[in-house]
């Protein structure tokens, strides 16, 4: 990192020692991970596969936490943020994504261009085989599922007979 930044440096000041004339290598973003439980997932109304820049599938997880169904969309409270709740294991799909990506994922879920109150942004350890990764996920606010229905299946393509992964009937 500090060779970098130095070569990196050295290049934005046109240094004409040829030592230094090295172009700057550009380095990869930090991969981020989303875990997606509804309307984003593959099949649905709102297909992550579908958007720009491209989504790229990590497998099939879970998480911990009660699923509820809003109408058009479901929402997520995590197991953590609700005492007493029906908690399950609720499925969706791990997504590699950019920056550009997460952008709209935000307008999406209404965090953006102004927060509408209705979901945060979590890091949260989702179950994908056995093993945790660390995933954005988009958490409805408890206050927007009272009197909601739960999906007890903990599977939004399932509850809507959408066709996607883990969307069939059993």
């Amino acid at each position: 990192m500090v060779f970098m930044q130095s070569c990196r440096t050295s290049h934005q000041h046109s240094v004409s020692n040829d030592y230094f004339a090295i172009p700057e290598i550009p380095m990869n973003p930090v991969e981020r991970h989303v875990f997606v439980y509804g309307t984003l997932r593959r099949g649905g109304a709102n297909d992550i596969t579908q958007l720009s820049p491209a989504a790229h599938f990590v497998g099939l997880g879970s998480v911990q936490g009660t699923l509820y169904d809003l109408g058009a969309y479901p929402g997520l409270v995590l197991s953590r943020a609700m005492e007493n709740a029906l908690q399950n294991a609720v499925v969706g799909e791990v997504y590699a994504i950019s920056d550009a990506l997460e952008t709209q994922l935000d307008e999406i879920e209404g965090l953006a261009p102004t927060p509408n109150g209705e979901y945060v942004k979590q890091k949260v350890p989702v179950d994908i085989a056995g093993n945790q990764m660390l995933c954005l996920v988009y958490e409805i606010d408890p206050s927007w599922v009272n009197n909601r229905p739960v999906i007890a299946s903990g599977n939004w393509l399932r509850h809507v007979g959408a066709a996607g992964p883990g969307g069939s009937a059993d």
